[in-house]
């Protein structure tokens, strides 16, 4: 799905954030890029995403050297990849439910295709009582699980969760973890960028990606 190859990153004439980034995310994988906060998991995100290009090294995602993508080609393979913010990125002028809709709706599809699998979705994260709402009125954390229907709506080859249990309490981050372990086994490589040690406690099997000092590294 993504690989980094001596992958550098430094803005404008500073210091290189990240240097010598080298690992590799499988398809159909589960990992946590872990690491302080400040360390670079977000910038490496982006980068995964194809928000960033690395000043050094090369980028590949499913198979392709991102530095060679045209325009169009880029947005097709943004169109693979589900992304949970730390920001969430709702639009205030649509209700919840629109909101996780969106996607589909961009694609094209009728609303009568897949209305009943956002209302389900939506009752899956906590959320059955509130799609009617707009997410100037909702929590921190319904914004968060509102972001995460939507990026699993699409069923995405690649997901990308920022921090995705952090307003969220005990119980329920163990249920939303539970969800993208369906989603990893629909086939989805999924990666999750955590620093919360009893998120990754929970799956003790899947591997680690730790970001600390400029560098990442893989934690057998």
């Amino acid at each position: 799905m993504v690989r980094f190859e001596n992958v550098g990153l430094r803005y404008g004439m500073g210091a290189e954030v990240l240097r010598d980034v080298d690992f590799a995310i499988p398809a159909d994988s589960f990992q946590f890029l872990t690491g302080p906060s400040g360390a670079g998991k977000t910038t490496l995100l982006r980068m995964m995403m194809l928000a960033l290009r690395p000043t050094r090294g090369r980028v590949e995602i499913f198979g392709a050297d991102a530095a060679g993508l045209a325009k169009d080609e880029v947005t097709m393979a943004r169109r693979r990849i589900g992304v949970v913010f730390q920001d969430f990125r709702l639009l205030d002028h649509l209700t919840t439910y629109e909101n996780v809709a969106l996607p589909l709706r961009v694609q094209g599809r009728a609303e009568a295709n897949y209305r009943a699998e956002v209302v389900e979705l939506l009752r899956w994260v906590g959320l059955g009582d509130r799609m009617h709402a707009s997410p100037q009125i909702l929590s921190g954390g319904e914004k968060q699980r509102a972001a995460i229907a939507r990026a699993l709506m699409v069923r995405p080859d690649l997901l990308l969760a920022d921090e995705p249990t952090g307003n969220v309490d005990p119980a329920l981050a163990k249920r939303l973890l539970r969800l993208f372990v369906e989603l990893h086994k629909s086939g989805t490589a999924v990666v999750i960028a955590t620093h919360d040690v009893g998120l990754m406690e929970m799956m003790p099997a899947a591997r680690r990606i730790m970001v600390g000092d400029g560098a990442a590294r893989v934690l057998e």
